[in-house]
């Protein structure tokens, strides 16, 4: 592991706090493949371990938004995840909620077309000055692959 993957993950524990679960909001997108990059921001930590970028490909359709976030899978946010799903001039806007509000509050922003999805999640930690995001954005590829 990446001394920067591992100061990233031991910026989100520091949360620590585990909670219960938080109803999921549907996201509604062209089913099919889609290439995203994610961007992880850290601006609190050195500038060589501030940024983590990953690309993969994902088989995506309707399901909880909090799925395209993958720092939503971190133990840190067991029982957090996106609330609401209004639309807000061209785009989704969710709420990041917690079964404890003192964990950590956000807001994510997606905007979804037939072609792409672009996205981005802000989040400050509960109680401390430490904020964190992660941009989503991927062009859809084509349907999925069927499973073999």
């Amino acid at each position: 592991m990446s001394s920067g993957l591992a100061v990233a993950r031991f910026a989100v524990g520091v949360c620590g706090v585990l909670c219960a679960s938080v109803h999921a909001s549907p996201l509604v997108l062209n089913p099919g493949t889609y290439e995203l990059t994610v961007e992880t921001l850290l601006p609190h930590l050195e500038e060589n371990l501030r940024y983590a970028t990953t690309h993969q490909r994902y088989c995506l359709g309707t399901q909880d938004a909090a799925t395209l976030f993958p720092i939503l899978r971190h133990p840190a946010f067991t029982g957090c995840g996106l609330a609401g799903g209004q639309t807000v001039e061209d785009r989704l806007e969710y709420s990041l909620e917690c079964s404890n509000p003192e964990a950590a509050t956000g807001v994510a922003r997606l905007s979804v077309s037939p072609t792409a999805v672009n996205g981005v999640l802000e989040i400050k930690m509960g109680g401390k000055n430490m904020t964190l995001s992660q941009r989503i954005t991927g062009p859809r590829l084509g349907a999925c692959e069927s499973a073999r």
